[in-house]
């Protein structure tokens, strides 16, 4: 099923401007996001070809079916719940049965980890956007060589820099595991035909070392530790980072960049709507999509703040929402069978017109 199947067959029974532009938080560049609900025909519900979501390539538009959009209230998605609040200049169609909806149905304490959980997701983005903008790594990826180190005297020395001081080759090289000591080897060497080794270290991505037989004759040059947790840590950090590279908006990359703070101000004005609106939901009942703290909001996206300010703020604000939570009149959950119910009649009423 398409976006083009349900407009054809009638069936979005709600559509709205969403995401920035609801929030009155977009800028010029900011994109129009749509969401909304339709209602699969009923033989589909019957059937095995039941659809939750329809949208399109990008998720900038986006529509949910009926029974998977009620279930998501239920749970207190906050992306969700702003959509049943959208204000009335963004909804673009709403069908009456709609109105069997109502966000007071369905909040609850929840919102407190569903808004809240969501803003502390968002702080550590924030955080890890940080890390790799402060600490960019290098397109070339470490070898294992980097993280080998060889005893020498009362220290150790970079096995890379004992193989130029002794003028080896990795390749000339063989390991052996010693007993009882973790990623800790004997290191032997030789250039005879008849003994070939098989390195330290292979070309390929692999975080292991190569192990080789050795004569029993042979004897260790030298002893070489293996630093493996950090390889794979590293290795872990390169892919994340450079994946991260291939995938990051540049343009938002450029903006977090020219204020200079290294943090993604988009993520972190994000945090605050959450954490702000948490706290409204929990204190008054209220869902209010059109922030009245846009000058500020916008201000964060700008980078005007410093980093750690934001974080010291958003943490401090994360203890309000708590004690919110604990003060709130909400029930700890909605209730369910109601909302069951409410289904029920809906598609009776859409099925039956």
């Amino acid at each position: 099923m398409t976006i083009k199947d349900l407009k054809d067959q009638n069936l979005i029974i709600l559509e709205c401007i969403s995401g920035s532009k609801a929030y009155g938080l977009d800028t010029p560049q900011s994109d129009t996001d749509i969401r909304g609900v339709f209602i699969l025909p009923q033989e589909r519900i019957y059937g095995l070809d039941y659809v939750e979501q329809v949208g399109d390539k990008k998720n900038d538009i986006v529509y949910y079916e009926l029974g998977r959009f009620i279930q998501l209230l239920v749970k207190n998605n906050p992306n969700i719940l702003e959509l049943l609040a959208t204000p009335e200049d963004k909804i673009l169609t709403k069908h009456p049965i709609i109105d069997h909806l109502s966000p007071e149905i369905f909040l609850s304490k929840q919102c407190k980890n569903t808004f809240g959980g969501y803003a502390f997701t968002q702080i550590n983005k924030a955080r890890g956007l940080n890390k790799k903008i402060v600490n960019p790594m290098g397109e070339r990826r470490k070898s294992i060589l980097e993280f080998c180190y060889v005893q020498h005297g009362q220290g150790a020395m970079p096995l890379i820099k004992w193989l130029g001081a002794h003028d080896y080759r990795q390749e000339d090289c063989g390991l052996v595991n010693i007993p009882h000591f973790k990623d800790t080897y004997a290191l032997f060497h030789s250039t005879d035909p008849a003994v070939k080794y098989r390195g330290i270290a292979r070309k390929d991505a692999s975080t292991k070392v190569v192990l080789s037989s050795v004569p029993k004759e042979a004897q260790p040059v030298a002893t070489m530790h293996f630093n493996e947790d950090g390889y794979v840590k590293y290795c872990k950090d390169y892919r994340d980072y450079w994946d991260w590279v291939e995938k990051r908006n540049d343009a938002r990359y450029t903006t977090n960049i020219e204020h200079g703070k290294n943090y993604d101000s988009k993520n972190m004005m994000h945090t605050f709507r959450l954490l702000d609106m948490a706290e409204e939901i929990l204190t008054n009942g209220k869902i209010i999509v059109r922030r009245p703290n846009r000058d500020e909001l916008l201000s964060i996206r700008r980078g005007e703040h410093e980093y750690d300010d934001l974080i010291a703020r958003a943490e401090a604000k994360m203890k309000q929402v708590e004690l919110a939570s604990e003060n709130s009149p909400l029930p700890e959950k909605p209730d369910r069978e109601r909302a069951n119910q409410i289904l029920i009649e809906m598609r009776r009423i859409f099925y039956c017109r």
